[in-house]
């Protein structure tokens, strides 16, 4: 006899009540977008990349900015959360919850513009990392921030999570590359944030509405000397390059509007805090993002293999000296899941005997002489310390096949055979 599971049950069996239901069926001739009640779709979006499930209210997929305010003031008046969310590739539960899931994938997808003289992209926050970047190669220029999953991850989603990836210790994280948002706030008006000057500083601050209050606010927190010590001392050290743990005060404090000539920015701007804040300010509806030249084509790996996980820590410290354009690690865990993988096979040809972690390092230069320098430098050192067993040289065709394996980590790991899950 099958024994039943309270738990279970009540996830799958709760119902939206008839007020509310009522409410949203009025919503759906508000918005020219979908309002999805049923319960097939809602157990769809209950959960994401993470471990979390949460049965949310209903699903709403919006066509464009109107209907996200149309949104947000429903929010507000039935007093309930909105959940942005894009491709759902989040680890942690961020889109995840027993409100509305906004998902801008299916409508909020285009590119809007393109700048090649000024390296700058606009877009929705539904257009997707690496169809970008396939659009922007003809130009010489790429969105250099990248994620393992940049095949489905999204711009909204990269914003909202702050997201580095593999060249991180190159070209930061997405927040250096976020120049100006356009913005629903939650009183529905539409604001743009972008770099403001000392005086343009000023006028925001005088204005007689939400954006205006922001500002004040901001204004008056940041400038209180108390806060100020407080932000410095206790904020995680700046050189972490990503550190999403929290809103990035220290980001907008170091403007010259409270830091003066020692500031690190030479403009205030409040995308600096908008990233990482994982959709908890206000809606994205349209991102302009900074853009890099392609990389040069010299480029190769050295997947340096290692008998342990603290010998590849070890390890990254002494490849650091020698300005690599990314580091990563693979762990036994994730080369034992890849060895029976069908797909992951023939990724697999530089991998020797059955290392404990393998840490790859890249180098990009100008010519193949500086590249073979820097690799040369570095294996002496390894070999000095008595760190590695193993330096393969990887080249050509073969990087996107080492790149692909480490990229494969997550989903491999989620095929992980384990305990089964209680809830579903």
């Amino acid at each position: 006899m099958a024994v039943s599971n309270p738990t279970k049950e009540r996830f799958i069996n709760e119902v939206i009540g008839d007020e509310l239901k009522a409410e949203l069926q009025s919503l759906s001739a508000l918005i020219d977008g979908d309002v999805l009640t049923d319960l097939s779709r809602r157990l769809m979006y209950a959960t994401d990349a993470s471990a979390y499930r949460e049965l949310p209210l209903a699903v709403c997929r919006p066509r464009h900015e109107n209907d996200i305010a149309e949104l947000i003031k429903f929010a507000v008046r039935n007093k309930i959360t909105l959940i942005p969310r894009a491709a759902g590739t989040s680890l942690a539960g961020q889109v995840v919850g027993r409100g509305l899931v906004v998902d801008i994938s299916r409508y909020m997808t285009q590119i809007l513009e393109v700048n090649e003289e000024e390296n700058w992209i606009r877009v929705q926050p539904g257009v997707i990392l690496d169809d970008m970047n396939k659009q922007l190669k003809p130009t010489g220029l790429f969105f250099s921030p990248e994620t393992s999953t940049s095949n489905r991850c999204m711009m909204g989603g990269m914003v909202g999570n702050n997201s580095a990836g593999t060249h991180s210790i190159v070209y930061g994280t997405t927040r250096e590359h976020t120049l100006s948002v356009r913005m629903i706030l939650s009183d529905g008006s539409i604001v743009e944030f972008g770099p403001l000057s000392t005086d343009a500083f000023k006028e925001k601050c005088e204005l007689k509405s939400l954006e205006g209050e922001i500002y004040r606010n901001t204004r008056d927190l940041l400038s209180d000397k108390e806060n100020q010590a407080s932000i410095d001392a206790e904020f995680p050290d700046p050189r972490v390059v990503r550190r999403n743990t929290g809103y990035a005060l220290d980001e907008l404090l170091n403007s010259p509007e409270f830091k003066g000539q020692e500031a690190k920015y030479d403009s205030f701007n409040f995308c600096r805090l908008i990233a990482g804040s994982e959709g908890t300010l206000g809606f994205m509806t349209e991102i302009k993002l900074h853009l890099d030249p392609l990389p040069s084509p010299h480029i190769a790996l050295v997947p340096v293999h290692m008998d342990s996980v603290m010998e590849a820590i070890r390890g990254n410290l002494i490849a650091l000296k020698h300005s690599p354009s990314a580091i990563e690690l693979m762990d036994q865990i994730i080369l034992d899941l890849t060895e029976n993988n069908i797909s992951q096979r023939k990724n697999r040809f530089f991998v020797k005997g059955h290392p404990g972690a393998i840490l790859i390092v890249e180098f990009v230069g100008d010519t193949q002489e500086e590249i073979d320098g820097k690799i040369s430098r570095m294996k002496a050192d390894f070999k000095s310390a008595g760190i590695g067993y193993h330096f393969p040289v990887v080249a050509g065709s073969d990087i996107s096949k080492v790149w692909n394996l480490r990229k494969a980590g997550l989903g491999v790991l989620g095929n992980m055979r384990g305990m089964p899950n209680r809830y579903l």
